[in-house]
This record gives C-alpha cells, structure tokens and sequence, in this order.
C-alpha cells in the first residue's frame, strides 16, 4: 500500500509543476495568479475524476455494505493523501499571488509567517477541511475500522462527482467566458450534481443500509452507534453550507446577467 502513497507524491504535486509550466507558455498574458489558480482547479478536477470512478467501482463491487471490501478504498486513500497536502500547498501559493495583484505587493513580497497566517485565517474552512481529511478520515479508514464499510467510503469518494465541474467553472471564468452559455449550463450541473453527491448521498447511505437489515429508514439512525451519526454530522454540515454559499452565488450571477440584459435593451433605442 506504500506503493500508492509514493505514487501520489509523483504524480499530483508532478502534475501541478507541468500544468503551471504549459499554462505560462501558453498564456503569456496570464499573471503567476492566474497561472497557479488554473494549475489548482486542472489537478482538483484530476483527483476528483480518479476518486469518483474509484468509488462507483467500490460501490458497484460490494453487495454487502457492511461486510464486503474492496482493495481500492485503502489503495486510494493513501494515493490520494499527497494530493490533499499539495492542495494546500497550491491554495496558499494561489492566495499569496492574488494577493500581489490586488496592491499588496509590499506585505507580499516574499514568503513568511505573516503570509501563512493571513492564509490560514481566510480560508480556514478549507485548510480545517484538508487536514480533517489526511488527520482524521485517513486514519479512521485505514486502521480503525476493522475491515468494514467499505461501501460507505466509496459512496463518500463520489461525492467528488462535483468538483470538476466547480473547477470547470472557475476556469471558464479565467478565460473571460463567465457570460456564455457553457457556464449557465455548467452551473446548473454544479448545483444538481454537488447537492445529489455531497448531501443526498447521506440519507442514500442510511437507506442501502437499512435496506440490508431490513430497518425504515427513518429508524436507521437509533440502529447505529453513536459516533457513526455524529461523524456523518460532521462531515455533511459544511456541504449544506458550501452548498448554501453556491445558491446565493448563481442567484448573483443570474441577478446580475439580467441586468446586463436588461441595460442592453434599454441602450438600443438610443443608438437608432
């Protein structure tokens, strides 16, 4: 298992050099923010990828969601592991270089604790969102749960199903194509797919298991140990609050191309 943890120290931090290479020589015009910003958003949609086909085959292999095992639910987690570390890695350096562009160049002109810890206060849900997953998830999966659900660590790597098409957002904004009709659509499928993968999973999952055991599922949770209900408590909180902060943000997007519409039209009569 050794192997997948040394292969994921290749290959993500790997692929995030190779991206920020190819972008600066094709974007000339591009600032290191823009170029690490991409960089970021290319490498996470990568890893989600890789993480949503890895746990439709882990779901799709175990009949027996309590019981049956699969050999990539380890495998991928320790793979994955190093991306989660070069992640924060690229979301400080992405941080520090939007700094620059905004006028701070003074306060960022080279790396110190002054800028980690301006880091660490802004995007503090991520950071604790990170390190929750290499401190907690990883070991909890690796060596405290004796072998079982499997099932259920697979239904939680696709809830990834959504990133690529965040990522994919937040790139067609970069390359000024925020107002196109590929970025309404994609926006739909964020808000579709990050609410059936990252919220409705949970009730999906107390179902498959109180279909097992022949239990409601409104009396799945009194049949579960404690901590299992406060972990998926946890874990579910902050996706009904990211998910909450996507629905204001499309309702600004949309307020705000109507009115663009809108401006437009009421420009025409002035140019006959």
């Amino acid at each position: 298992m050794l192997t997948a943890l040394l292969y994921g120290a290749v290959v993500f931090p790997g692929l995030f050099c190779s991206c920020r290479k190819l972008l600066r020589s094709a974007f000339t015009q591009w600032t290191e923010a823009d170029v690490v910003c991409v960089s970021e958003r290319l490498v996470s949609a990568v890893h989600a990828s890789l993480a949503t086909a890895a746990g439709v085959t882990v779901v799709t292999s175990c009949r027996d969601v309590m019981y049956d095992s699969h050999w990539l639910v380890n495998g991928f987690v320790l793979f994955g592991a190093p991306y989660m570390a070069n992640d924060l890695f690229a979301m400080y350096l992405s941080h520090y270089h939007i700094q620059k562009v905004k006028g701070h160049a003074s306060s960022y002109s080279s790396h110190s604790l002054q800028t980690v810890k301006a880091f660490l206060i802004k995007d503090w849900m991520l950071v604790l969102h990170h390190a929750a997953l290499l401190l907690i998830f990883m070991p909890i999966t690796l060596f405290f749960r004796r072998g079982l659900g499997d099932f259920f660590i697979g239904c939680l790597f696709m809830a990834e199903f959504s990133t690529p098409f965040i990522s994919m957002g937040k790139i067609l904004i970069q390359l000024g194509l925020d107002d196109t009709l590929l970025h309404r659509i994609n926006g739909i499928v964020v808000l579709l797919s990050f609410f059936t993968c990252r919220i409705l999973v949970f009730p999906f999952m107390y179902w498959a298991y109180g279909r097992q055991f022949g239990i409601p599922l409104h009396r799945v949770a009194l049949h579960l140990p404690l901590h299992c209900n406060v972990g998926n408590l946890v874990i579910l909180a902050p996706q009904i609050y990211w998910f909450i902060l996507l629905v204001k943000k499309a309702n600004r997007l949309y307020l705000r191309q109507g009115r663009g519409r809108g401006g437009g039209h009421k420009d025409k009569p002035g140019t006959d």
